[in-house]
């Protein structure tokens, strides 16, 4: 060979030099004359609704696509399915079909020549039960704390495109997610320690702190501060508490006496400790303060009142052991805003505290990823069920849609801080901030409150919506039906609680973990917590009542027909789109069985209208029209 290579460049080959360019030239011919070699590895996984394909691509600066060929007859013929360009080597097929196989072989492309394609693989979907859809949406959305991680610091970036860009409240939800994989099989124990340690290094030693408060956004490479906007450059009190929530849960898991777990217990204890809650009572005022920085100072002017997603600054805040903070500022800066107590009812839910209908729904998550809301209540309410009234109440507001948003329904529901086609808003039930937008992370995240309707809202983005709403991340950010539209990325204050609070709904696993520092009870105790049993995992729609309700649309009148398990006193009211009721005091007695009553309608104006049947652990909520 060497013999004849000689003879075709006009001489015999002297030095390593030649070698090399010999090689080059192989190499670049067997580009030209189809020689490029096929990618390797090919993994092929089937789910519920889709099937995934990852594989490695061969060592070449060549590739322009990787091409992925299915048939579903494993001889073929194949089809090109999907061209994968760039360094992504997995694709998603969501084939919306369940139970059924196809056979995917993938190719390497160039500019010049396409490889030979990889063996055939086979690809099964199969209809998923519950548990197995929750493994799979908290599977997915963890890869993106782990797989899209900052590779410097391991923090959570902002969000999927945001380069060096990491974020300090995403990152302490990512934290939390780490012992529920452990857990759960994504990772090994090792290999979350080894991961931990890179964050709470970074932390300690490269990331800029302000009286030991960490800023909203870091730079992933040197750890500096990037300005959330024009004042707010220094120290967010509140991100920091989020953080500090993730940190302190995994101070609780990894609780072995080896070295590299007691080394990682070490430094989050001083991160803890080192936070200054008291400096951000603003020379000693009765509330605490969001911002502050050596540049602007108090400039943001930010106070922590409540009912919003920053409750957890304060019981943190409390529970310090070396810079803490009275427990007369959770009565005198958490709980004197806006005004914190709401004795209203809207589509027929007490809202016990917090803003009209609620607020958006991210208010019912942040705080509550760590504390445990349940059978407690401070002297305000039980905040288990005030976050259960919550989502309902948004769930409800979804149903009557006063805005007539193409998308709304019973299932598709969650209005909450989220991207939307005209950038960014916190997404409420209320008028001017009702876009049409629905976020996946507002039910997902509502799972421990209403595990029924949460998961029904789950099946409904993935099997319905899965064909643009799924991705390697799990659900992409938002949706909106009316515009066509769907978020092109991810978000870590959204993707967190969804690993979470799906996982507070099914063990427990992060509400025990954080509760089970010593540092929280004696701060609950301080505050005022004391035992409450009205609260419970239980769904308040468990199937002991049902209810039709025909015709719909109607005129005059509509009929119920009810099937009761037991005898019980149920409450009927209809509601118009302010929440104002048309049916005050309406109950009905019901026997075992089913059983008819007609509502009378004619006394209505024409419009939309919410129908409630509520009984003792059954709400059933339903748009009605009257024309």
């Amino acid at each position: 060979m060497i013999s004849s290579c000689s003879h075709i460049f006009g001489g015999s080959f002297r030095g390593t030099r030649n070698i090399v360019f010999l090689f080059l030239v192989l190499g670049l011919n067997a580009m030209l004359y189809g020689q490029l070699a096929s990618p390797t590895a090919l993994s092929v996984t089937g789910y519920d609704s889709h099937v995934e394909l990852t594989w490695a691509a061969p060592v070449s600066s060549g590739i322009v696509t990787h091409n992925i060929y299915r048939s579903s007859l494993a001889a073929g013929p194949f089809t090109l399915v999907h061209q994968s360009t760039g360094n992504r080597s997995y694709w998603i097929d969501f084939t919306g079909r369940i139970d059924t196989t196809y056979y995917y072989r993938i190719t390497a492309q160039s500019a010049q020549a396409e490889s030979e394609p990889t063996a055939v693989q086979a690809g099964s979907t199969s209809e998923f039960t519950d548990d197995a859809l929750l493994d799979m949406v908290q599977r997915y959305t963890f890869r993106y704390f782990w797989d899209w991680a900052h590779p410097v610091s391991g923090l959570a970036r902002e969000r999927t495109n945001a380069g060096d860009v990491v974020t300090t409240g995403g990152s302490g939800f990512g934290i939390m997610a780490i012992p529920i994989a452990v857990e759960r099989g994504f990772i090994s124990r090792q290999d979350a320690v080894l991961r931990l340690i890179q964050i709470t290094s970074f932390l300690e030693i490269r990331a800029q702190r302000y009286h030991g408060a960490f800023a909203h956004w870091l730079n992933g490479n040197t750890g500096t501060t990037i300005p959330f906007s024009q004042y707010d450059n220094g120290g967010d009190l509140v991100e920091t508490a989020f953080l500090m929530q993730g940190l302190l849960t995994a101070r609780a898991y990894f609780n072995l006496s080896n070295p590299l777990e007691s080394a990682l217990r070490a430094t989050i204890t001083r991160l803890w400790e080192a936070v200054e809650w008291n400096w951000y009572r603003r020379n000693n005022s009765q509330v605490l303060y969001w911002h502050w920085s050596p540049q602007h100072q108090w400039t943001m002017n930010f106070q922590l009142r409540g009912f919003n997603e920053v409750m957890i600054a304060y019981l943190l805040g409390i529970a310090s052991p070396t810079n803490g903070i009275p427990a007369s500022l959770y009565h005198s800066g958490w709980a004197a805003g806006n005004p914190y107590v709401n004795n209203e009812s809207y589509y027929g839910f007490p809202m016990l505290v917090g803003p009209f209908r609620g607020g958006p729904l991210f208010f019912a998550h942040y705080s509550y990823l760590g504390f445990d809301p349940r059978n407690k209540r401070d002297a305000y309410c039980n905040y288990f069920t005030r976050n259960r009234n919550h989502t309902l109440i948004n769930r409800a507001y979804c149903i009557a849609n006063p805005k007539n948003h193409a998308g709304y329904g019973p299932n598709s529901w969650g209005l909450t801080a989220s991207d939307n086609p005209w950038g960014y808003l916190a997404h409420e039930p209320v008028f001017n901030r009702d876009n049409g937008t629905i976020a996946p992370t507002a039910a997902l995240s509502s799972m421990p409150y209403t595990p029924e309707e949460s998961i029904a809202a789950l099946k409904h983005f993935y099997r319905t919506l899965g064909n643009q709403l799924w991705s390697y991340y799990g659900f992409y950010d938002a949706f909106n039906t009316g515009q066509q539209w769907v978020a092109s990325s991810h978000l870590a204050i959204d993707q967190g609680p969804i690993i979470v609070m799906i996982e507070n709904y099914r063990t427990g696993l992060p509400w025990s973990l954080f509760m089970a520092n010593p540092e929280i009870q004696p701060a609950l105790d301080a505050i005022g917590f004391v035992p409450d049993a009205t609260s419970s995992t239980e769904n308040t729609s468990t199937s002991s009542l049902s209810c039709h309700i025909w015709p719909n649309p109607t005129t005059d009148q509509t009929q119920l027909q009810i099937h009761s398990l037991h005898a019980e006193t149920v409450r009927l009211d209809l509601l118009d789109l302010n929440g104002r009721s048309q049916l005050p005091g309406f109950k009905l007695d019901l026997l075992p069985g089913e059983q008819q009553t007609t509502l009378s309608l004619a006394h209505l104006p024409k419009g939309i209208y919410v129908f409630l049947l509520q009984g003792s652990n059954y709400v059933h909520s339903q748009r009605i029209v009257v024309y």
